[in-house]
């Protein structure tokens, strides 16, 4: 009965036949022990197996099998008897031979042999494996006789070798051990002949000497050298002359071209045989003058790319591991200019047998059926013959469970005793081939060979694989169960594969877990549990990043990992995927990797590969160092003209950052030795400069090179580059004319440079001329100096001036003409017909008539009005005299006086000037200012308080600016929560200093709000604030009263519900609970809303920023009070929408707690803060 059996593939070797699957026995030793195994060659010696004669032989031959089998040999085909030769010895436990060869002759033992292993459940066999013993002849004596070549032809020099085991490998070489040149023209063919082409004058020597290495004995031998002598036809026509008597005996000249010839193979197509997997060596050396150059092509084909290569100068072509695709016609073609030749080698591939399928070990249970299948290929193909246990099988006891068929021996109905072990033979006339393969019968129950309660740990979304490895026979079968075992593991996400192995594609953190494997087959059951662990994958979450770092700098790669908490991590940073420097510079730690004082050497990639047992991630940044650039060098001068040079470079290393531009700087050994200036720049591309020059300079050239760094240090300077000197090109500048005196014209100007003087002798030409009254100039020749003076012009004319520069070799260009004039005096009249025109009390406007142009004698700067307040018009204020200046720049006729005091009498004159100064004042006019407010009360005190009276006592302004009609005193009363009360009027005469006020409130505090006023109108207030004083009696009752049990009860009550509201104020601030001011803020969305403030507890403010107004949802007092602008903000405005919650009417009880005090001014001082009306509602507050 057929059954599908699993493949194992870790313990389990798998062997499977095309018609059944078999099983072979592990290699776990417990298994193993007690397990009946036929016999398996585990090592033998090659097939072929030359030995060298000066060693022991050495035949290997070991096996395994349960029992250990035991071991015989043949040689020759016939018993080889190792106890009758004391020569020979079988090592302990193994059929390896050792021949001790010391006295015997090796040849002795040459031959064929063949290893038997077998125990009682079959015989195992070895190949057969010749011994042969390997041989370094020696050369036969011969003497060489000189060879005489005509120059031009060509020549063989023979080696023949003598023939050895292994062949021996071939070279030429000179006495002195020289490899002798070889080229298109010489070479040595693959039978180590030399050949040459055509030979040549430097071809004669007589070291041509054949060499021939046996490689298994490693040692060389020699031919006797050669001697060749190459003579032209003059050489050998002297010769044969000199042995002839004879003349002309060949024709004079050199040696004639001729077409190319093969040398070997002869005629025009050959043929050769190869067997496969060996190496093709197709060989074509031509003859000719001149030397014919080879080439190869496949008639049929091309050649394969990877297998083909051409030696000895395309002379030879090779073919490695050849293959029947390589079978064809190859032709190889000699050609030079006179002609080209061809041959066409066909090549024909065979091949020894080579396996196709090589027959596997079977383990069959009792009853059960499996397949030999032994397949070679060959050419041509090979016969496949069997042996059971050595015997051929047609020779072996018949079997009614086993049937030959070919290449197949099947098995049927197998019964316990047939084990054996079958060889399958493969042979033609290349080759052989032998295998062994046993069939082993046996019954044994389900092992599970996976060890017990393995953990398994994988990474999530990776696959995973359960083993359970298992022996059996029959071949157990495996199924898979999960925790409870309430169904078999079998489909999505689950794959069982044939050797039992579970796997699940992608593992999930709920796939982890205890797993159960169960082998079954009709002998028994096993089972075995593994446990599943999905880890998490390690991640870097924040990569390392690219980073460009100047040089000494410090640099920080960060690497930041997540991994699964169980298992450990390793951080490992490496370089160009080495290990980093061992460098205290580099400092790791846990997620990041500083190197400090960076180097151009530490630039490179920089890796970060977090390592677990499970898993790794890894992430690259690179690293480059920069840093200035190195200072150019080789400066050279090129292209030499008398303004102009040529300079080039070549740049140093810009050390990762491109270079920008190049600085040229230059110094005058002439003029500023060791002074460097810049010249100009060009851009980092360029490395050459045309510079133009100035004459009578001694220039030096050096540059600098620019990065996104810095400058590099300057480069050697350049040799010095004299230019020759010249007139000036150009004048001085700043060339200007002006006076010091009324009487002089003083000509300057900025002096030139030796630079710029072009050569010696430098001197300035000063000309001048009265503007458009004098036609000829005026000239006089200074040293190197920077101004010239003339006297005697007249006072503030304008002049032409010019300065030219001249020097030892002319004179500079055309100068410029300037205008300029001479010197200014002060002016000579004072303005006429001046007049005031008051328009208020602080403001005059003057008007004057302007000054003849003439009189000014000086460029006109303008009008100056010096004005003074001469008295006060009231009596009782003191007398000023503050002279003021004000300046009208330019031509003006009029101008403001702003700032005037009132009721005032002023004095003014005014004045012109120039730039020498002021001319004479006009006579003084007069001018009074109108009456205006008064100023500010000087004092406002507050005496003499009593329970319903207080006197208010004050002093007149010290600015009165007018006549005193009269004061206004207004008054209002102040709660403790700031709350205004109604405002109270009266009206004082102007000889008043003090008042009683009657008819107050006790215990009330007053605030006022005093000034003065004149014809104009009310001055300035001042404001002032003062209480009654409380009857003692009732301070008494609230002495009492705060002495009482009752009231300090109270009071703590108090603080204790405070504190709950305090509490759950932060509560809800934390929730973003919604408040009362919340639901109002709901209500109105356009209100800004204004954080709540931590220290107080208290909410944020709402009002509407255009004009104040009440919201909506929001009251005022109905007794008309309003609150100050500087009042603390109350908790009972954020209550009911009527403002009468749970607190006093008053807020005193906010007052307490609100956190906040009022400023308010000392009663009695000097210093008061100005308020608007008290009855001004726009000023007022408003909360929400």
């Amino acid at each position: 009965m057929e059954r599908t059996r699993a493949r194992a593939t870790v313990f389990l070797m798998l062997f499977l036949g095309h018609l059944s699957n078999a099983l072979e026995v592990p290699l776990d030793p417990k298994v193993l022990e007690g397990l009946p195994q036929p016999p398996t060659i585990t090592h033998q010696s090659p097939k072929d197996f030359i030995i060298d004669p000066r060693e022991n032989i050495v035949i290997h031959c070991d096996a395994k099998g349960k029992p250990h089998p035991s071991f015989s040999w043949t040689r020759n085909g016939t018993h080889f008897d190792i106890d009758q030769d004391p020569k020979v010895t079988m090592r302990p436990h193994s059929g390896t031979l050792v021949v001790d060869i010391s006295g015997e002759k090796v040849e002795s033992y040459e031959g064929v042999y063949q290893c038997t292993a077998r125990n009682e459940h079959g015989t195992a066999v070895s190949n057969n494996i010749v011994i042969r013993q390997s041989r370094s002849p020696l050369w036969s004596k011969e003497r060489n006789e000189p060879i005489i070549v005509q120059e031009g032809v060509s020549l063989v020099l023979q080696c023949r070798p003598p023939a050895g085991l292994p062949p021996p490998i071939i070279f030429w070489m000179n006495i002195n051990f020289q490899r002798l040149p070889q080229s298109s023209r010489v070479s040595q063919a693959l039978n180590g002949d030399l050949y040459f082409s055509n030979v040549l004058k430097e071809d004669s020597r007589n070291d041509y000497i054949c060499y021939a290495r046996f490689p298994h004995t490693q040692t060389i031998q020699q031919k006797q050298p050669i001697t060749v002598t190459v003579l032209n036809l003059d050489a050998i026509n002297e010769t044969v002359a000199a042995l002839y008597n004879e003349t002309d005996f060949l024709s004079d000249g050199s040696a004639e071209e001729r077409r190319p010839t093969f040398l070997i193979p002869s005629g025009s197509s050959s043929s050769k045989m190869v067997l496969r997997g060996q190496v093709l060596e197709l060989e074509c050396i031509a003859e000719g003058l001149p030397t014919p150059e080879v080439s190869w092509s496949k008639v049929s084909g091309e050649f394969p790319a990877k297998r083909t290569s051409f030696l000895h100068f395309q002379k030879t072509l090779r073919i490695v591991d050849v293959s029947e695709a390589d079978a064809g016609e190859y032709r190889c073609t000699a050609r030079n200019r006179l002609a080209s030749v061809h041959h066409t080698i066909r090549v024909t591939v065979k091949a020894a047998p080579y396996w196709i399928s090589t027959p596997r070990n079977l383990v069959l249970a009792p009853r059960e059926r499996g397949n030999l299948i032994c397949r070679a290929s060959g050419t041509p193909k090979p016969t496949i013959t069997w042996a059971m246990n050595g015997i051929p099988i047609e020779n072996s006891p018949k079997d009614p469970s086993r049937k030959v068929e070919g290449d197949t021996i099947i098995f049927e109905e197998v019964q316990t005793g047939s084990s054996a072990v079958y060889q399958c033979h493969a042979s033609n006339e290349y080759g052989y081939l032998l295998s062994n393969a046993f069939v082993n019968v046996l019954s044994e129950t389900p092992r599970v060979l996976t060890p017990a309660n393995k953990v398994y740990q994988v990474i999530r979304n990776s696959r995973a694989l359960l083993d359970c490895s298992s022996f059996g026979s029959p071949i157990p079968k495996i199924t898979w169960f999960k925790d409870s075992r309430s169904s078999t593991l079998d489909g999505d996400p689950y794959v069982l594969h044939e050797n039992g192995t579970l796997e699940i594609h992608v593992a999930q953190a709920l796939n982890s877990g205890k797993y159960t494997c169960v082998a079954r087959n009709s002998l028994g059951i096993s089972e075995n549990h593994v446990y599943l662990e999905v880890k998490e994958p390690t991640r870097i979450l924040k990569q390392p990043e690219y980073k460009v770092v100047q040089r000494n700098r410090n640099v920080v790669f960060e690497c930041k990992v997540k991994h699964d908490p169980s298992l450990i991590p390793t951080m490992t940073w490496v370089k160009d995927n080495g290990e980093l420097p061992d460098d205290e510079r580099f400092v790791v730690d846990s997620d990041s990797l500083t190197i400090t004082d960076v180097t151009e050497n530490d630039a490179g990639t920089y890796t970060c590969i977090m390592i677990t047992t499970l898993d790794q991630d890894s992430a690259s940044a690179e690293l480059t160092v920069v840093e200035q650039p190195d200072p150019p060098t080789d400066l050279e001068l090129t292209d030499q003209k008398p303004r102009s040079v040529q300079l080039t470079w070549i740049p140093g290393d810009e050390h990762n950052s491109p270079i920008h531009m190049f600085v040229i700087q230059y110094a005058d050994s002439l003029h500023h030795h060791g002074h460097w200036h810049n010249l100009t720049v060009v851009p980092g591309s360029k490395t050459t400069a045309h510079l133009k020059l100035s004459p009578y300079v001694h220039y030096t050239f050096r540059v600098l090179a620019l990065n996104a760094v810095g400058l590099s240090i300057p480069s050697l300077p350049s040799r010095v580059y004299k230019t020759n000197p010249s007139a000036p090109d150009e004048n001085p500048s700043g060339v200007d004319g002006f006076g010091t005196e009324h009487d002089n014209l003083v000509i300057s100007w900025k002096p030139m440079s030796g630079h710029q003087a072009n050569g010696p002798g430098l001197q300035y030409k000063v000309m001048w001329r009265q503007k458009d009254v004098d036609k000829e100039w005026t000239s006089v020749t200074v040293a190197n100096v920077s101004k010239f003076m003339v006297s005697g012009t007249p006072t503030f004319t304008p002049y032409e001036v010019q300065v030219q520069a001249i020097n030892d070799y002319g004179i500079g260009p055309e100068p410029a003409v300037v205008t300029g004039h001479s010197g200014e005096d002060l002016p000579m009249q004072a303005p006429d017909t001046v007049q005031v025109l008051v328009l208020n009390s602080s403001l005059a406007e003057v008007h004057w008539e302007p000054v003849p142009p003439k009189t000014v004698r000086g460029r006109l700067k303008g009008y100056k009005v010096y004005y003074w307040r001469e008295r006060s018009l009231h009596k009782h204020n003191p007398h000023h005299v503050e002279q003021q200046v004000l300046t009208f720049s330019g031509n003006k006729s009029h101008g403001m006086l702003p700032g005037l005091q009132p009721y005032s009498l002023y004095l003014f004159n005014v004045r012109v000037f120039n730039g020498k100064g002021e001319g004479p004042a006009s006579s003084n006019q007069q001018f009074e200012t109108p009456e205006g407010v008064p100023g500010r009360p000087s004092f406002l005190r507050i005496t003499n308080p009593n329970l319903d009276s207080l006197t208010l006592e004050w002093g007149p302004p010290y600015d009165r600016n007018g006549r005193l009609t009269g004061y206004t005193l207004k008054y209002q009363t102040v709660n403790i929560s700031d709350v205004l009360g109604p405002v109270e009027e009266l009206a004082l005469p102007a000889n008043e200093t003090s008042v009683t006020l009657i008819n107050l409130k006790y215990s009330t505090r007053y605030k006022f709000y005093f000034n003065a006023k004149t014809g104009q109108g009310a001055g300035p207030v001042v404001t002032e604030e003062a209480a009654t004083i409380m009857d003692e009696a009732m301070a008494a009752r609230q002495v009492d009263i705060a002495t009482q049990g009752w009231f300090i009860g109270l009071m703590c009550a108090i603080a204790l519900l405070i504190l709950v509201l305090l509490i759950i104020c932060f509560i809800q601030r934390n929730k973003g609970g919604k408040y009362p001011v919340k639901e109002k803020e709901d209500a109105h969305t356009d209100p800004e809303f204004q954080p709540m403030k931590e220290d107080d507890c208290t909410f944020g403010e709402y009002s509407d920023t255009e004009d104040h107004k009440p919201l909506k949802g929001s009251r005022t007092p109905s007794n008309g009070t309003v609150h100050r602008d500087n009042s603390d903000d109350s908790l009972v405005d954020y209550g009911g929408d009527g403002g009468d919650g749970q607190f006093n009417e008053d807020g005193s009880f906010i007052g307490q707690y609100s956190g906040k005090s009022s400023a308010r001014d000392t009663a009695g001082g000097h210093e008061s803060s100005e308020a608007p009306s008290p009855v001004n509602t726009s000023a007022m507050n408003s909360f929400v």
